[in-house]
């Protein structure tokens, strides 16, 4: 469904050049679910922002179902860490934006985001407001928003990143239950290795910078997951040996890089 060729990135900033992407290839089969795993820096949103098309790649190509990406389209939507949902909007009214954006009619629309509301458990919050919402509620209310609008891809950048332990594990378990029903490609980026295991089909394991693809790991088991189990914790075991290299290679150009400026 997705194919990455030869993909890289460059920034230029005060007439300095730095390099974030180097040569990223991938093929990405529909209905996969995919981590991007590596350390901070590493390129992993910068490859999500330009799958998404809110971004150009400096050179490569990026095609969805055989067709070039060269901006935003509509079988791609992203959810991100930070909510990103209008505080002046109800819970509803922000799950159906992107309809009322396509001018869709009002029944279809209030159709789709009642039968959204209840997928992700927020039927009787549709009348209220961002702040009346916990931190995980907003992130349903995100996923909900970038389903109504059935894209083929679901682009996901760290959604989970800032919320408790326990919440997300149930958003994760949640996000499962919408993928295996809504049988999206989701691509899906992460620094944590134990929520790249339990997720995903294949985890893509990037290098510090600038990020290259530098293993990806098949992550076979059936779901759901028993992360205590002796299969799962041997591929924590596998992720983390190979992930921790380049934890240490990153550590080791920040350093560099403090030591240059000083």
């Amino acid at each position: 469904m997705l194919t990455v060729e030869n993909l890289n990135k460059n920034y230029i900033s005060r007439g300095s050049e730095t390099t974030a992407l180097i040569n990223i290839n991938l093929r990405i089969e529909e209905g996969e679910f995919i981590c991007l795993l590596g350390p901070s820096g590493c390129g992993k949103s910068t490859l999500l922002k330009i799958i998404a098309g809110l971004i150009p790649p400096t050179s490569g190509r990026i095609a969805i179902n055989g067709k070039p990406v060269s901006g935003p389209g509509p079988e791609r939507a992203v959810v991100f860490q930070d909510y990103a949902l209008f505080p002046w909007m109800t819970v509803r009214d922000n799950i159906e934006f992107g309809l009322e954006a396509r001018k869709l009619p009002v029944a279809d629309r209030h159709e789709i985001s009642s039968r959204l509301l209840k997928v992700v458990g927020l039927s009787d919050f549709a009348e209220r407001f961002p702040h009346q919402l916990s931190g995980g509620m907003k992130q349903r209310v995100s996923i909900a928003r970038a389903l109504a609008v059935d894209p083929s891809l679901l682009l996901m950048d760290e959604p989970f990143g800032a919320l408790d332990a326990q919440t997300r594990h149930l958003l994760q378990d949640e996000l499962l239950r919408i993928w295996r029903d809504y049988r999206k490609t989701v691509v899906f980026v992460t620094h944590s290795i134990e929520e790249a295991i339990y997720l995903s089909d294949r985890i893509v394991v990037m290098t510090a910078r600038p990020g290259r693809v530098k293993q990806i790991v098949m992550v076979p088991e059936a779901r759901p997951r028993e992360m205590a189990s002796i299969e799962m914790n041997q591929r924590q075991r596998e992720v983390r040996a190979v992930l921790g290299e380049e934890i240490a290679r990153a550590a080791a150009l920040e350093e560099a890089d403090l030591m240059a400026g000083a």
